[in-house]
């Protein structure tokens, strides 16, 4: 396989997974949503750093060691899960008690702080604590480093990709979200969508919980 060839098809199957929804999506158009454009920014620049990380680790080999390791799997897993359904019943709980929505995203900062590095630190936890994406890139990632070529300077490249990937759909999702600002002015409509992504963040925990 030419790498030429390599990169356009790794494009391909990263490019429908990204377009796939699920969490990545949710946090980025709820926060785009309610008018923080840096911590938005921040979020997706975290979700890219955790992934170019992974693409370094299985680049290295050090992922696969991982996935070996069944105890650190279930660490893992077990860590993640209880981050995400963490994060989940916080927006629902804070919703209920009538806190802004500021406050529900990162309790440390001032009410209204519109934080980049909360939003990276919020992305990037989100990214690594996800012990699919390691599976994913031991699993997929080799299958498309052509016979000869340096592993790790090609995992690389294949991780640019997704990276690339990630951040032209991220700008679509911005985007779209911008349109939703005025609606979400409304104190009513930000429960709303906070319940919707607390609902839809905790489901993911749960999920990665029980292994699915």
């Amino acid at each position: 396989m030419a790498i030429g060839t390599a990169l356009w098809s790794f494009a391909l199957v990263v490019g429908l997974l990204t377009l796939t929804p699920g969490l990545d999506t949710a946090l980025i158009l709820r926060t785009s949503a309610l008018g923080r454009r840096r911590r938005a920014w921040g979020v997706v620049l975290g979700i890219q750093s955790g992934t170019l990380l992974w693409g370094v680790l299985t680049s290295l080999g050090v992922t696969a060691l991982f996935t070996a390791s069944h105890l650190a799997y279930l660490t893992l897993r077990w860590v993640g899960a209880a981050y995400l359904v963490w994060m989940g019943v916080r927006m629902l709980r804070d919703t209920f008690r009538g806190l802004p929505a500021e406050e529900a995203d990162d309790p440390a900062l001032p009410a209204g702080t519109d934080s980049f590095t909360g939003g990276w630190r919020q992305g990037v936890l989100t990214n690594l604590l996800n012990p699919k994406m390691g599976a994913f890139y031991v699993a997929v990632l080799p299958q498309f480093i052509p016979a000869g070529s340096s592993h790790f300077t090609m995992g690389l490249l294949l991780a640019s990709v997704h990276i690339v990937m990630g951040l032209a759909w991220s700008t679509v999702l911005i985007g779209f979200a911008r349109v939703l600002h005025g609606w979400l002015r409304k104190p009513q409509a930000r429960r709303v969508l906070d319940r919707i992504t607390g609902t839809v963040v905790a489901a993911f925990g749960v999920r990665l919980a029980l292994g699915d």
